[in-house]
C-alpha cells in the first residue's frame, strides 16, 4: 500500500485538517451555522420538526454561498 504524506505548504488554502482529512472551511461554517439555527429554532419553538427543517435549508444556503463565494472572488484578480 502507498501512502502520501501532505505538508501543510500543499495544503489548499481555506481548509482545516480534521483526522487526517483537508475540510473545506465552507462546509465547517455551514454546519455550525445550522446547530446554530436548530438550537434557536428549538427554543422558541419547542418542536424539533422546525426546527429541523429550517436548519436543514440554513446549512444548504450558507453551504452553496461560502462555496461559491471563494470562485468569485478569484476570478476578480486575474
Amino acid at each position: 500500500m502507498t501512502t502520501i504524506g501532505l505538508t501543510h505548504s500543499t495544503r489548499p488554502t481555506g481548509t482545516i485538517d480534521i483526522a487526517g482529512t483537508s475540510w473545506p472551511l465552507y462546509k465547517l461554517e455551514a454546519l455550525a451555522v445550522g446547530l446554530l439555527v436548530f438550537l434557536a429554532v428549538l427554543v422558541v419553538t419547542g418542536a424539533l420538526q422546525p426546527a429541523a427543517l429550517t436548519a436543514a435549508g440554513a446549512t444548504v444556503v450558507v453551504w452553496w454561498v461560502r462555496r461559491l463565494q471563494p470562485t468569485h472572488r478569484s476570478s476578480d484578480t486575474h
